[in-house]
């Protein structure tokens, strides 16, 4: 509710007339621009605007666009199809590739492919969105032919601005996994686990477990940053997302909508959020417990690594 005023009242002192944006090309009569306010309740006061929306929205009615006159829900659902696919598939590609990169690091530290991983982090965390994408373009799109230039329409459209979209993601986990696992390395489990010979691939696992609330809390905190991302991504592939929608309802001052996809992408965020804390609970319910000076080895093989 907070941001929802916070929004409306940003849009509400934003320089422009939304009623003068409506008319485009036609003659702005005082008689059309005062029609248009009228059926948009743009000529009440500030509150009342704003007690009208809120009314609406506790009836998940959140109005009508004031640029098509449609129904916002079913005006911004094809959009918010394309913005969902794109962010699972980047969030997937980031996770993916983050962990297992992270891991390979780790287990390499000091090593040359340690420094050629950091290398391609360091490049991910400071390379602008668009400059990927447009040279990710140019070579697998233009060059290899391998992606289509732009548009959506299938899966394939969407694995080029994923790429893009999670480069920078993916590089953020990446140093993050790194970092907790060579905090497990050192450990005394560790020692103990290697003494009974066991398998490198169960002494990783541990490893990846006992890092997983760090990993899975960053995770959760890289989707607000993937859903502010899409908006140059989007323009530079050309893909009907809720980032262009934004962008562009936010020029026309289009209240409903900027206000729906606002507090849709808030309860999202929210939510995921709320997951993440859950997941990492029940991965490691031990995670937020200190170890006592006392505890054994084999009670760290027992405990923290089942």
């Amino acid at each position: 509710m907070v941001l929802s005023f916070i929004i409306f009242s940003l849009l509400f002192l934003a320089p422009g007339d939304p009623a003068r944006n409506l008319v485009g090309t036609r003659q702005a009569t005082p008689e059309l621009l005062e029609l248009i306010r009228a059926q948009h309740h743009l000529d009440e006061p500030f509150l009342t605007q704003y007690a009208i929306w809120l009314e609406g929205a506790f009836r998940l009615d959140f109005g009508t666009s004031i640029r098509t006159s449609m129904d916002v829900i079913q005006y911004v659902s094809p959009f918010a199809s394309v913005t969902f696919q794109l962010v699972g598939i980047s969030l997937l590609f980031s996770i993916i590739f983050g962990v297992l990169l992270g891991i390979v690091s780790a287990k390499n530290k000091g090593k040359f492919l340690d420094n050629l991983i950091n290398v391609t982090a360091l490049v991910g965390t400071s390379a602008p969105g668009f400059a990927v994408g447009l040279l990710l373009l140019y070579f697998l799109a233009f060059l290899l032919q391998i992606f289509p230039m732009y548009g959506s329409g299938t899966i394939w459209h969407l694995i080029l601005p994923a790429l893009t979209l999670s480069f920078g993601i993916c590089a953020s986990i990446l140093r993050l996994t790194r970092q907790a696992v060579l905090n497990e390395i050192n450990t005394d489990y560790t020692v103990f686990m290697r003494a009974r010979s066991l398998p490198s691939h169960k002494i990783t696992l541990a490893w990846l477990k006992n890092a997983s609330p760090t990993v899975l809390t960053s995770t959760g905190l890289v989707l607000a940053s993937l859903f502010g991302s899409t908006v140059l991504v989007e323009s530079v592939f050309s893909l009907p997302g809720l980032g262009s929608l934004l962008a562009s309802s936010v020029t026309f001052r289009d209240v409903p909508v900027v206000q729906f996809i606002a507090l849709m992408l808030a309860v999202i965020i929210c939510l995921a959020s709320a997951l993440v804390d859950i997941l990492v609970y029940l991965i490691n319910p031990d995670a937020s417990k200190e170890l006592s000076p006392n505890t054994k080895s084999s009670d760290l093989l027992g405990g923290r690594t089942k």
